[in-house]
């Protein structure tokens, strides 16, 4: 009986392990078939997310996704960041970006650590944001290591910048306002400016001119010669504000004593046409110079008139035809139309 035992287990035990590796090699030629079906669905719907079909897109992201591809996850909580084929909603975003990050994605990695810094689709935890922005950071993602090179404010507003750039990341002005935003909020002299420029412009915001005025307001007291000058702007224009000429000129000089091309520019042109100040030529020439020396092509060019017509300056043809050259070579037009008339090359 032992004999006939032993001689059975020896009989079965090759034949189990034959039916086994069968199983393994059909398994294994499925697990293919499916990971290539799988990569074909996330590949369909990139392609019908970039063409803006999201209808399709939510289809085959989905399905990818629930399959367990981390491009896909990633993808599927972009869309749900962003209400895209579905309804917005921050707490499955962060879901799927918590599924693709702890596959290794590093663009999943990153978006976590903004969940977890902003609050959004779950409870605010620095901690938490930077060890997902450190992994991210980790795998080379420039962005993470923006976040982890700088204080909160300055990384928020650098963020901004390369949102609104397209530097290291697709341009997207909405989410440029966003971290520009953040930063304004705590005081940041250059993200309110930037905050204000996109208000001004609407750029990933509704244009609202009053919104601009006191961003730039609020930069322009902390000293910023942009904001200064900014905000000169919307005092001369009556862009968000009741137009005031004096105030223009207040706010172009305290941006023009710090040596802001710009604002010495445009405080010699108050002073040629007598807007907000007492008209005066010598007054415009000494701001014109200004700003010229620091190669601004406009301020050469009507340096360049004031030299032509004596007009508070000594009369000085050749110094015009100088100050034209320089313009011209930067492509001023106003200042090639003066040379061509004349029949000098510059």
């Amino acid at each position: 009986m032992k004999k006939f035992r032993h001689g059975f287990l020896i009989f079965l035990i090759p034949a189990l392990i034959l039916a086994f590796a069968l199983a393994s090699s059909t398994a294994s030629r499925n697990e293919r078939a499916t990971t290539i079906d799988v990569e074909t669905l996330y590949t369909r719907g990139e392609a019908a997310y970039q063409a803006k079909d999201y209808a399709n897109a939510i289809d085959f992201i989905s399905r990818a996704a629930e399959a367990g591809h981390a491009k896909a996850q990633d993808r599927l909580g972009v869309m749900y960041e962003h209400g895209e084929g579905v309804t917005q909603d921050d707490r499955q975003a962060f879901e799927w970006f918590r599924k693709a990050a702890e596959q290794g994605l590093a663009e999943a990695q990153f978006s976590l650590g903004i969940g977890y810094m902003n609050g959004r689709g779950v409870t605010q935890n620095n901690r938490q944001a930077v060890e997902w922005f450190r992994k991210a950071a980790e795998h080379g993602y420039a962005l993470a290591q923006e976040a982890l090179r700088y204080g909160d404010a300055q990384a928020q507003f650098n963020l901004g910048v390369m949102y609104d750039n397209g530097r290291g990341v697709t341009q997207d002005y909405r989410q440029a306002v966003e971290w520009y935003r953040k930063a304004a909020e705590q005081g940041m002299a250059g993200a309110q400016t930037n905050l204000g420029i996109m208000y001004a412009h609407g750029r990933g915001v509704t244009q609202d001119y009053r919104q601009a005025v006191e961003w730039f307001r609020k930069a322009a007291e902390q000293g910023m010669a942009q904001a200064q000058y900014n905000l000169g702007i919307m005092y001369a224009n009556g862009q968000g504000v009741t137009q005031d000429y004096r105030q223009a000129v207040e706010w172009f000089r305290k941006a023009a004593e710090q040596g802001y091309a710009l604002a010495q520019f445009n405080l010699g042109i108050m002073y040629a046409n007598g807007q907000g100040v007492t008209q005066d030529n010598r007054q415009a020439v000494e701001w014109y110079r200004k700003a010229a020396e620091q190669g601004m092509a406009q301020a050469q060019y009507s340096l360049g008139i004031g030299y032509m017509n004596g007009m508070g300056v000594r009369k000085d043809e050749a110094r015009a035809i100088e100050l034209w050259k320089l313009a011209a070579q930067q492509g001023d037009e106003q200042a090639r139309r003066q040379l061509a008339d004349r029949g000098i090359r510059y």
